[in-house]
C-alpha cells in the first residue's frame, strides 16, 4: 500500500474528513472532528493508527512493522509501516480498527448524523 492508496481508503469511510493543523507535512483523518490516522507526506511509508490497548500489544509482539505509536500516546497508539511486509488487507484492517474506535467513542447523535451519509 502506498500514501494514495492510504488516502483514499479513509477518504471512502463515511464522515472523514482530511486535514493539515499539525503543518504541510502532516495529514491527519478524523471522523466527527476526533482524529483516526496520522500519517507524514515526508515519511510516507508508515502511519499512526489508534488501537485497543491489548490488540496493540499483540500486533507489536507479532509484526516488528508495528511498534508503539510515534509521537503519540504509546497505550492508544501505533505506528505501522507500509513497507511490503504486511498485507493489504493487514494494513486494512488496522485503519478500519482506528476509525471504528474513534466513531464508536464519538456521541450517539454524530454517530447517527455519519450513519446516514
Amino acid at each position: 500500500m502506498n500514501i494514495e492508496e492510504l488516502r483514499d481508503y479513509c477518504l471512502g469511510k463515511k464522515g472523514v474528513m482530511e486535514g493539515f493543523p499539525f503543518g504541510e507535512d502532516t495529514l491527519v483523518f478524523k471522523v466527527g472532528e476526533k482524529v483516526f490516522l496520522i500519517t507524514s507526506l515526508s515519511e510516507p511509508d508508515r502511519f499512526n493508527a489508534k488501537c485497543d490497548p491489548e490488540r496493540a500489544i499483540e500486533l507489536r509482539a507479532e509484526f516488528e512493522e508495528i511498534i508503539p505509536g510515534w509521537h503519540m500516546n504509546k497505550k492508544h497508539w501505533n505506528t505501522v509501516y507500509m513497507n511490503g511486509r504486511l498485507s493489504k488487507k493487514m494494513l486494512y484492517e488496522i485503519v478500519d480498527h482506528s476509525y471504528q474506535l474513534v466513531f464508536e467513542s464519538l456521541p450517539k447523535k454524530i454517530r447517527e448524523e455519519i450513519r446516514s451519509l
